[in-house]
C-alpha cells in the first residue's frame, strides 16, 4: 500500500484522511478497491485470503500509524480480546481490573475454570495494581473501563509490568487513540472494538489488534497474526472498507460527541433524577445512577425517543442501556446504572429527550 501519509509530520486529523490511501499515479482511483476474492494465483505473498487481503492492508496501515504501531484487523472486538487473551499461557496469570467488558470478563471466567489465575484490582487501586504484578504473566487493562468510567493510572502500572517482563494489554475502545496511545506509555498490545468509535456508524462488526515495530512486538505480532489465521476469526473486505471509510471522520466525530458528553454530564449533576454521573472528565461516554432504582432505570431507558435502547457503543446516533440487564454484567455496576453513548446529534436535543425521560421517575 502507497501512501504519503507520515503520522510523525501530519496532525492527527489529516492523517486520518490522508492514510491507507492507494499510490498516486495517472488514473488512479481515491479509495482503496474491495478485493473480493478467497483464492490467489500461486507464488505470490499471498495465496489464500485467510492470510491476506489489500483492502486489509490498508486499514492496517491507517490504524496502526494512528496508535504509533503494527496493527491487525480481527473478524470482531471479541476476536482480538481472544487473540490478546491468547498470548497467556495455559495455567498462567492474569492481573485484571475487577470490572471490564462483559465479554472479556467471560473470558477470564473460562481462564479461571481451566485452572488460570485472575488477579482482581480495582481499576484506580494503582498500589494493588503494583502488588498484584509480582510473579503475572500478563496484564490486561481498560481505561476508562466499561461501564464505570473508572480511571487507571496507565503510565505508571504499565512501566512496573514492563519492569517485570510481563505482557501488558489495554483495550483502548472507549478512548480512542485520540485521547491515549497506549504504546507510547508502554503497552505490548492495544485491542480495539472497530465496531465502536473507528467505524463509527453501526454496520459492521470488527476489532483490532496493534503492537509496537519493534523487536518483541513484531514477535507478540505474530503469534496474534497465527491467532487470527489458525482460528479463522478474519474480517470480510467489505466490513474493512467500511471501517476505513468511518475512520476518516473519527476526529470530527470523537471531537463532537465528547463536547456534547461533557455538556451532557454537566446537566445531569444537577438533575434531580440522577444519584451519580460517572464522566472521567474526556470522551463520548458517560454513565449515570438513576434515582428510584432497577425499575427507574428501566423506564427512562423506554421512555426515550431519540435515544436509541441498544447494547452497542460509538455510532453516530446516542445509544443509552442498563448494563445490569445482561446476566454476564458484573455485580459491582448498580442496578440502577444506565451507560450514555453520545453521538453528534444536537446537544439540546438530546437533552431535551433525556431530561424528559429522566422527568418520568
Amino acid at each position: 500500500m502507497a501512501t504519503e501519509a507520515d503520522p510523525q509530520q501530519l496532525h492527527v486529523d489529516t492523517f486520518l484522511v490522508a492514510s491507507g490511501r492507494p499510490g498516486r499515479t495517472a488514473g488512479s482511483p481515491v479509495n482503496v478497491a474491495v478485493e473480493l476474492t478467497s483464492t490467489y494465483a500461486a507464488e505470490g505473498a499471498v495465496n489464500y485470503a485467510r492470510s491476506g487481503n489489500p483492502t486489509w492492508d490498508a486499514f492496517e496501515e491507517a490504524l496502526g500509524g494512528l496508535e504509533g504501531g503494527l496493527a491487525l484487523v480481527h473478524a470482531s472486538g471479541m476476536g482480538a480480546i481472544s487473540a490478546a487473551l491468547s498470548l497467556l499461557p495455559a495455567g498462567g496469570t492474569v492481573v485484571a481490573p475487577d470490572t471490564t467488558y462483559n465479554g472479556t470478563g467471560d473470558l477470564l471466567l473460562d481462564h479461571e475454570g481451566a485452572g488460570g489465575t485472575v488477579r482482581r484490582v480495582h481499576a484506580t487501586d494503582t498500589a494493588g495494581f503494583l502488588t498484584a504484578l509480582e510473579g503475572a504473566d500478563l496484564l490486561w487493562l481498560e481505561s476508562p473501563t466499561n461501564p464505570l468510567m473508572d480511571v487507571t493510572e496507565l503510565d505508571v502500572v504499565l512501566a512496573r509490568a514492563r519492569e517485570l517482563g510481563v505482557t501488558s494489554v489495554v483495550d483502548n475502545t472507549l478512548s480512542t487513540p485520540l485521547l491515549c496511545r497506549p504504546l507510547s506509555l508502554g503497552a505490548d498490545v492495544v485491542v480495539h472494538s472497530v465496531t465502536k468509535y473507528l467505524s463509527g456508524h453501526s454496520d459492521v462488526v470488527l476489532g483490532a489488534t496493534v503492537v509496537p515495530d519493534t523487536e518483541r512486538g513484531r514477535a507478540l505480532g505474530e503469534r496474534l497474526r497465527r491467532h487470527r489465521t489458525l482460528h479463522g476469526a478474519i474480517a470480510g473486505p467489505m466490513e474493512v472498507f467500511l471501517a476505513l471509510r468511518g475512520l476518516r471522520t473519527l476526529a470530527v466525530r470523537f471531537e463532537r460527541a465528547s463536547a456534547t458528553a461533557a455538556e451532557l454530564a454537566r446537566r445531569l449533576e444537577a438533575h434531580d433524577a440522577v444519584e451519580r454521573v460517572r464522566y472521567p472528565g474526556a470522551g463520548a461516554i458517560l454513565s449515570v445512577d438513576v434515582r428510584g432504582g432497577l425499575e427507574a432505570a428501566e423506564r427512562v431507558c423506554a421512555a426515550t425517543r431519540l435515544w436509541l435502547h441498544s447494547t452497542s457503543l460509538g455510532g453516530v446516533e446516542s445509544q443509552l442501556e442498563r448494563r445490569r440487564r445482561h446476566p454476564s454484567e458484573s455485580e459491582q455496576v448498580p442496578v440502577n446504572l444506565v451507560r450514555l453513548s453520545v453521538g453528534i446529534e444536537h446537544v439540546d436535543d438530546l437533552w431535551a429527550d433525556l431530561d424528559r425521560a429522566l422527568r418520568t421517575v
